[in-house]
């Protein structure tokens, strides 16, 4: 490709919209242009890139046996009803009348349409296994659209399906995807982990996430450095710091800790770490029984230092649509304001679970249910009944694995990719089935597997820039290489080399620029920074006099003179490395 030829827009600030770096260096490469809120076109440049990781993924998935098709990206809402997901997913799913004023959504995802695809077609165990992929357009309509391409409203997404008989099969065909993204990742060029997931709104039994490292990330990620244990920061388990609880040594005492409401404060007031303090959450779930909405509430207990994952509490049974309690139901079961609670002579008998930590615990600070005092001395057993426990707070650093093969490590990450073992979740509300090989119906099992295609532009740059701009990895950058000519337009012989030497990296195959453009070299070197193509050779006449071309790559501090024979090969041997 030709600079003059192509279409080259950068950008010296970036626009005052732009908040993280990959959103800034984005719009000034001139890769995407804003056309409302979430919603971007893809510039040449941009698009480039795109295509290049549509390539990878699409060579990986028929590589691993999935079969590409293209399914709507309007889609009867009949189907999202026969789910229940119509009405689940909330004001994220866009909805739609067409001209006789029946509904529709704008995709977000496909597990309806494929469902019934597959339903209509495939109808005996001889036909299963099979995957089918689309790398297609979704919407979601953000409730606050940020972050350029990380959160945007448009994007798009490679979506695969695979439908299966049995579990076992189903499993074998997760693991094939498994395998198949870990090779996708890898072939970007970035540095990633797979991490185990919470199903979510998609269902099913099990999931793992694909995270590009970055320290911008919004996901926290818990590993093990000594094991391959890792989980995002919902799904990582959060064990007991011991195995067993203490005795009792001190006596139930109610203390006066005035105005001291946060265990924080309570614990510097009596001079106790925050490790012996315990506090109280307070949820509410609701139920319609008799043409009335009943309330019922729970305590939940964590150590004074932790904090609730939510997503935890809500698998808990009975939890599974809590809300946060109203300050006149806490009056009510407590007898007092927060602050002061603990599960010690509550007002009114309610259900209490503890996290596994604290059911350890023993001699700890809690409410006293009465503004102004706290218990010390508190203990499981002697002052009030052992609870029911469940794992419900978040990990952190230095948590034994659950492994038992060490202890746990946090960084952060941008989710790029989830898999999901999905079961019979949709195909059991849609009915597809296939006749086994006695002639008896069942049911399919489905897995699905997704790539946010235009989210990995902004994970690959949150990973890899600098202050000049954008580091692509080759094989996903919109240039391999940029022919930089000291006067293309005005040395007939740095002309005749730039050719020259253009015509040979194109015959070897090598997805090259030549900026033709005549322009000053600072502001050539600017552009081609900031857009960051990997790998750039500068043609000059004092360096043909000598024989020689320099080469620099984008990390690289400083320019290596190459042989001009020799630069071809030379260039090959980069982008192979």
């Amino acid at each position: 490709m030709r600079a003059s030829r192509f279409f080259i827009s950068t950008l010296k600030e970036a626009p005052a919209d732009a908040e993280i770096v990959s959103h800034k260096l984005m719009q000034r490469a001139g890769m995407i242009k804003r056309l409302g809120s979430g919603i971007y076109t893809y510039m040449p440049i941009g698009l480039r890139v795109i295509r290049k990781v549509e390539a990878i993924v699409r060579e990986e998935m028929n590589r691993a046996g999935a079969v590409e098709l293209l399914m709507p990206l309007v889609q009867p809402a009949e189907l999202w009803q026969e789910t229940g997901r119509w009405d689940k997913m909330g004001p994220e799913l866009m909805r739609v009348k067409d001209r006789h004023g029946r509904d529709f959504a704008i995709q977000p995802t496909s597990e309806e349409v494929i469902t019934d695809v597959v339903r209509s077609d495939i109808k005996s165990y001889r036909q299963l296994p099979i995957n089918f992929y689309h790398i297609q357009t979704k919407f979601r309509d953000e409730r606050r659209p940020r972050f350029g391409l990380m959160r945007g409203r448009e994007f798009t997404m490679k979506d695969a399906y695979s439908f299966d008989r049995d579990l076992a099969g189903m499993q074998k065909s997760y693991d094939i995807m498994f395998a198949a993204y870990g090779r996708i990742f890898t072939r970007f060029g970035l540095q990633f982990r797979a991490v185990a997931a919470d199903n979510g709104a998609i269902g099913g039994s099990g999931s793992h996430e694909f995270h590009v490292i970055a320290d911008t990330g919004e996901d926290a990620l818990v590993y093990c450095p000594e094991s391959d244990y890792a989980a995002n920061m919902e799904a990582a388990e959060a064990v007991a710091p011991v195995a067993a609880r203490a005795d009792a040594t001190q006596p139930l005492t109610k203390t006066a800790t005035p105005g001291k409401a946060k265990c924080e404060d309570v614990a510097a007031l009596l001079g106790l770490p925050l490790t012996q303090t315990v506090k109280s959450i307070v949820l509410a779930v609701d139920t319609d029984a008799d043409g009335k909405t009943h309330s019922q509430v729970w305590l939940l207990l964590l150590r004074g230092d932790h904090e609730l994952n939510e997503v935890k509490a809500a698998k808990i049974v009975g939890l599974a649509n809590f809300r946060f309690a109203t300050e006149a139901e806490i009056v009510e079961c407590f007898g007092t304001k927060p602050g002061y609670l603990g599960p010690i002579n509550m007002a009114k008998p309610i259900k209490v679970v503890a996290d596994r930590t604290v059911a350890q615990m023993s001699d700890f600070v809690c409410g006293a249910n009465e503004a102004d005092f706290h218990f010390t001395g508190a203990n499981w057993g002697r002052d009030l009944p052992e609870p029911l426990v469940a794992d419900l707070r978040n990990v952190v650093a230095g948590d034994s694995s659950p492994d038992g093969k060490g202890v746990l490590a946090i960084q952060r990450g941008i989710e790029v990719g989830h898999v999901f073992q999905l079961g019979t979740r949709y195909s059991q509300d849609m009915k597809a089935t296939y006749l086994d090989e006695n002639g008896k119906p069942q049911l399919m099992q489905m897995g699905c597997y997704g790539i946010g295609v235009t989210r990995i532009l902004g994970a690959a740059i949150e990973q890899n820039f600098d202050d000049k701009g954008i580091i692509w990895p080759s094989s996903i950058a919109p240039f391999e290489v940029v022919l930089c000519p000291m006067g293309y337009d005005r040395s007939e012989a740095v002309k005749e080399q730039c050719d020259k030497l253009y015509e040979a990296l194109t015959a070897a195959g090598v997805d090259v620029m030549l900026d033709d453009r005549g322009e000053r070299p600072g502001a050539m070197f600017a552009d081609w920074e900031l857009i960051g193509v990997p790998h750039r050779v500068v043609v000059g006449d004092r360096g043909l006099k000598e024989g020689k071309l320099e080469y620099q790559g984008r990390r690289d501090a400083a320019a290596t003179p190459v042989e001009i024979e020799a630069m071809v090969d030379f260039i090959k041997s980069k982008l192979a490395a």
